[in-house]
């Protein structure tokens, strides 16, 4: 009776052998070619960005496009940081007391102002200067993208190691805007 429960245990775990662990290996592979994927398009588009100093709906809508080709759905966090001086006072009521020195303040913008000029509620041409989102020399642009859904290889990594994984990390990439070319 032994003997049959050891070789009933040696041909499940031969199967399993067999079957899971080339899927899930196939699945990994498949997990580092989107991520690669998803890092070059990040870069691809922020890098045109930050040499263009503006985005487009066309742009925006291209960039969406390579992303939802890596396979999952995506989730992209835009952020612009406006440059800004200002003039420091040692009293601020008094414009006679200025110290000769400015201190630089970043203003943050973030997915909602950015795709709310993009994407306004009128119906506009896609090409409509009005739905240029400009950004000026000096300022900073960054992407922070996240997968909202389950890959094969995290399903797979699940039921190996029997513990449910985490957030995937996300992919962040930005820079400072080199041009204002619009």
């Amino acid at each position: 009776m032994v003997n049959s429960l050891t070789k009933w245990f040696a041909a499940l775990l031969a199967v399993l052998l067999l079957n899971i662990v080339p899927a899930w290996e196939g699945a990994r592979r498949q997990e580092d070619l989107s991520r690669l994927m998803i890092m070059q398009t990040t870069v691809k588009f922020v890098d045109h960005v930050r040499t263009k100093g503006y985005v487009t709906p066309g742009m925006y809508n291209d960039f969406l496009q390579e992303l939802s080709n890596s396979g999952g759905a995506m989730q992209v966090e835009l952020e612009h940081e406006h440059k800004r001086y200002h003039p420091e006072y040692g009293d601020p009521a008094d414009p006679g007391t200025f110290l000769q020195s400015f201190a630089v303040v970043y203003d943050g913008y973030y997915n909602e102002e950015i795709l709310g000029v993009l994407f306004p509620n009128q119906a506009m041409d896609l090409d409509a200067p009005e739905r240029t989102y400009k950004l000026t020399s000096g300022d900073r642009f960054s992407i922070q993208v996240y997968r909202s859904s389950s890959s094969p290889y995290g399903l797979l990594s699940n039921f190996i190691y029997g513990a449910s994984s985490d957030a995937e990390p996300g992919y962040h990439y930005g820079g400072v805007v080199l041009n204002e070319d619009y």
